[in-house]
């Protein structure tokens, strides 16, 4: 990382408690107004119009300590500060621009920073305090001061597998109380837009909204004293049967987690914007080298109903051998053995009397393929040195981990301790059943994906990941981080034709949609959801998913409108990706180009929607041709309908 400018300004010493003080970003285009009168409160500006009415950030812990109240400021100062951040495991861009003003107030007993981004803002407490301390609460009213769209992720409760749809409504007609997860999106009439986050989350519970009278307030799970005991026949239930009256036990000389505010002139911009990596902690990892990012043929979705086979198909080592073919044929990097592989959900030391472990990773290290197991949460939390000690002699690539539902300070830690372990172990990390992504992955990039996504494998009990489903997620959820969305079903069918079937799913859209899933959602670890031997039958598709990467050096979007249409653009090497979806409405646009590297030539190669894929969902076409930078090209979809291209130089 390189600092490029560094200017700093003392703006004064101050010895009463009122202050006002004002930052804005880079191009002037956001303000901050931070006002100290006994409390904090900011205002938020974009173009000299008000976006957000006020901020109230605030801390409490025992003893009477707070932060954001009553307290006499030292040492206003700002400065500016450009960096270029180089990914270990790039899912936007390589190599990031940051680039920001930072105000930092200075009282007694903490620090209140305040960085502006030309695309956002974000505020945390940095704790002096010494000892240990426990947080009574942190509050984060945010008043909205007009009626907002809210694409609302709602939550029963903080115990939740965090995978939610996102409810277009009013603010205003959002019932008090109703609690939200995390991103939490706000547009107006203009096309503006705000997206509320957290970034740098360790050693601290995961913060949720609440709905009030004039917007949105922080809420926080409380710090688990007991849990409820397992009952017989039960393996995942999370409940607490204790709390404290805290919401966190902590070092008293520490920093907060960010408070992320991503703002958005237009839709396009949305998904360009990375703060939640930019404010994260940096690299914790001595050597990221082992970490290798790709494609995984998985078992679960299809439940393994393999065919045109010698052999019965199951939970056994014959068919993950089947899998590991396939893999290596199409260049896939890994294969995963999901809930059934071990001898319980419980015991996850030890195969199932189906599997031969030692002749399963012996073969597909032969094939150059590596093996991800999955597990609950609750044996590696008990056993986590000695589970992850055998995998790592099994020739074990990585886990799964599922089933977290909690949210309190005990599970964050449990994040960090499974990531640190794991990489201790060479082994990669994805994360199911839990909370959204918050930074975490820039110290430890070997976690290779989160969940906390209503994706594909809902399509087994319902007809709701729908193309504008699709066209929502990379506004909303994404914004906070990479996504296990599981892609690839060949089964595809629209709406009237749709049936739920779990052991043989569908999709909802066309096949040409969700080719072009691979390219338009940001996941290090990208599923093939289907059975092998549906690809094999759709050989094509499947050749094509092959070619599609899971990093990225550079991403543009193109064209964007929430709910309805996207399209992308990434760069990988010498080549260039486009994907584009639509919703149920049938789009053609007009692209050209100027993103592509001047004065060379390019194949392209892409599918479309077949001329029938609105009455037949499955119906595409493949095509090729030459151009330049200089040239344009038609998009055009069907209903639910997508794009994919590759340009090769």
């Amino acid at each position: 990382m390189k600092t490029k400018i560094l200017f700093i300004a003392i703006l004064g010493v101050f010895t009463n408690v009122f202050s006002q003080e004002e930052i804005t970003s880079p191009n002037n285009h956001i303000k901050i107004e931070i006002e100290h009168d006994n409390e904090l409160y900011l205002k938020v500006y974009l173009n000299n119009e008000e976006l957000i009415e006020k901020v109230n950030p605030k801390m409490e812990f025992t003893g009477g300590i707070s932060f954001g109240a009553g307290d006499k400021i030292k040492n206003p100062s700002t400065k500016t500060v450009d960096e270029e951040i180089e990914a270990v495991v790039p899912v936007k861009s390589k190599l990031i621009r940051d680039h920001y003003n930072l105000l930092k107030m200075s009282f007694k007993n903490y620090d209140f920073e305040v960085r502006v981004y030309n695309n956002g803002w974000a505020y945390r407490f940095v704790s002096k305090l010494k000892g240990e301390i426990e947080v009574l609460d942190e509050q984060m009213n945010l008043q909205l001061g007009k009626d907002y769209t809210c694409y609302l992720p709602e939550e029963e409760s903080l115990i939740s597998h965090f995978e939610n749809y996102y409810e277009k409504l009013p603010t205003s007609v959002i019932e008090n109380g109703t609690i939200a997860a995390l991103p939490t999106l706000f547009t107006n009439e203009k096309g503006i837009s705000f997206s509320v986050t957290e970034s740098n989350l360790y050693d601290y519970p995961n913060l949720f909204l609440e709905k009030t009278e004039n917007g949105f307030k922080s809420k926080f799970p409380k710090y688990v004293l007991k849990t409820q005991e397992l009952k017989a026949g039960q393996d995942r239930l999370e409940a607490i049967e204790e709390a404290a009256p805290f919401i966190a036990k902590t070092k008293g000389k520490r920093e907060f987690p960010w408070r992320v505010f991503m703002i958005a002139e237009n839709d396009k911009e949305i998904i360009e914007n990375n703060l939640v990596y930019q404010l994260a902690s940096p690299l914790k990892l001595k050597d990221p080298s082992w970490i290798k990012p790709g494609k995984v043929a998985w078992d679960w979705w299809n439940a393994n109903n393999v065919y045109n086979v010698d052999f019965e198909s199951g939970i056994n080592t014959e068919t993950y051998k089947y899998y590991i073919d396939f893999a290596s044929e199409f260049g896939l990097e890994y294969i995963i053995l999901d809930e059934g592989w071990s001898k319980s959900t419980l015991n996850v030391m030890e195969p199932n009397e189906d599997i031969n472990m030692e002749e399963l990773t012996a073969y597909a290290e032969a094939k150059n393929v590596g093996i991800i197991l999955w597990s609950l949460w609750r044996p590696l939390d008990e056993n986590m040195e000695g589970l992850l000690s055998k995998y790592e002699a099994w020739g074990i690539k990585g886990v799964k981990v599922d089933f977290i539902q909690r949210a309190d300070q005990y599970v964050t830690n449990f994040y960090e301790r499974l990531a640190k372990s794991a990489a201790d172990h060479h082994l990669l990390v994805d994360y199911h059943g839990g909370m959204k992504p918050s930074g975490m992955r820039r110290a430890y990039p070997n976690i290779i994906n989160y969940e906390a996504v209503k994706g594909l494998e809902n399509d087994k009990w319902e007809d709701f990941i729908t193309p504008e489903h699709d066209l929502t997620i990379p506004f909303t959820r994404m914004t906070a981080g990479i996504l296990d969305y599981t892609p690839g079903g060949m089964d595809n069918a629209h709406k009237e034709n749709f049936a739920v079937r779990f052991d043989r799913p569908m999709t909802l859209g066309t096949r040409a949609h969700q080719i072009a899933l691979y390219t338009i959602f940001e996941a290090p670890l990208q599923m093939l959801a289907d059975t092998p031997s549906s690809y094999y039958e759709n050989r094509e598709s499947a050749e094509f998913i092959s070619k599609i990467p899971v990093v990225w050096e550079e991403t543009k979007v193109l064209d964007a409108k929430i709910g309805d249409y996207l399209i992308i653009a990434r760069k990988n090497g010498d080549s260039w990706y486009v994907g584009a979806i639509t919703d149920d409405s049938a789009r053609t646009f007009e692209i050209d180009l100027s993103f592509l590297d001047g004065n060379r030539s390019y194949q392209l190669e892409w599918i479309e929607d077949g001329i029938n894929s609105d009455k037949v969902a499955k119906d595409y076409a493949k095509k090729s041709a030459k151009l330049t930078s200089e040239d344009k090209i038609e998009i055009k979809m069907n209903k639910g309908g997508g794009w994919i291209g590759i340009f090769t130089r």
